[in-house]
């Protein structure tokens, strides 16, 4: 993998960067899967016996896997046993959620010791975190929260994906968040925030579409306007998951569970933005109320569909 440190983004200049993100991560352009303990062995099944038939790949084989590497921070057991003998066979990416890169007294060294550790250890084809918080000096908390869009919040959470990105010797990708509220004090948009990070730090963005159908939900935004406003050149990596759906006296209420099939409206905004953007690796994530593993390939059986119908006649054209 090519990597390219802070200092080596910013002596490129912005316009080469922008072109060239695409080298941001060694995933494939096709569906993965967010890897489960309960899916380890049929995917090890279906990568076996992918190597038997005449099919490039076997149908029920995901292009990649990703997984959260906090559950891997142990020296050894069953589930490394598991992720090596997977990593052996198709690429690997990992989703962190544990750096809190945006809490105001920055990242949790030890989170960041251990994903270095790991990635010496798998070498995943990709790396991301999220534009969030998820913890204080005293309390570390389970959810992950946004920051307020502000030239003092973009100059902090620069300078720790820079360090990151130092540490771990590559580039990293950013996730947008799901946000339930708006803050008063934000000085840009979400867009405008991603790509000045991006030009700044050498990063790219992790586009999670249900967070888009979720955020302009709950903020009364318009879903279509905020993929147009992202710099498709920016994106590595594109997630599609399920959300919960509560009805209030004041409105509808959105909530980023990742625990139901992709929704109408996440498949939509999906089509049109790999419409202009052209094929990207692509995750179904489904993290609670984990489905068969048949189910799950089922989702990630439509998104390569879809990409297939939306970018005809392009070169690059993959199989789940």
């Amino acid at each position: 993998m090519r990597h390219l440190s802070p200092r080596a983004a910013e002596a490129l200049g912005s316009q080469r960067m922008l072109a060239d993100m695409k080298f941001l991560t060694d995933l494939p352009p096709s569906v993965g899967i967010g890897l489960k303990p309960e899916h380890y062995s049929r995917v090890i099944e279906s990568a076996s016996a992918s190597i038997h038939t005449a099919i490039p790949r076997a149908i029920d084989l995901p292009g990649w896997v990703e997984v959260h590497p906090q559950n891997y921070y142990s020296a050894g057991g069953p589930s490394h046993r598991w992720l090596s003998a997977i990593a052996e066979k198709i690429p690997l990416s990992f989703h962190s959620v544990g750096l809190s890169l945006g809490s105001a007294q920055g990242h949790d060294r030890d989170e960041l010791d251990q994903l270095a550790s790991l990635c010496d250890r798998y070498d995943p084809a990709s790396v991301s975190d999220h534009l969030s918080w998820s913890g204080s000096a005293n309390n570390r908390y389970p959810d992950l929260l946004p920051l307020p869009y502000t030239e003092d919040a973009l100059h902090h959470f620069t300078g720790q994906v820079s360090i990151v990105q130092d540490r771990l010797k590559r580039p990293i990708l950013i996730e947008n968040p799901s946000r339930y509220l708006a803050f008063a004090e934000d000085e840009m948009n979400e867009a405008e925030f991603l790509h000045r990070l991006c030009r700044e730090t050498g990063c790219g963005v992790l586009l999670d579409i249900n967070n888009i159908e979720v955020s302009a939900t709950n903020l009364g935004l318009d879903p279509r306007a905020m993929i147009d406003a992202i710099d498709p050149g920016l994106v590595g990596e594109v997630h599609l998951a399920g959300h919960a759906r509560e009805e209030h006296e004041l409105g509808v209420l959105l909530i980023d569970d990742h625990g139901s099939e992709v929704s109408d409206l996440t498949w939509t905004l999906f089509a049109h933005f790999v419409g202009r953007a052209g094929r990207r690796p692509v995750l179904i994530e489904w993290d609670t109320n984990i489905p068969d593993y048949d189910i799950l390939i089922g989702e990630a059986k439509k998104a390569e569909t879809i990409m297939r119908e939306q970018t005809a006649g392009s070169r690059a054209d993959a199989v789940v």
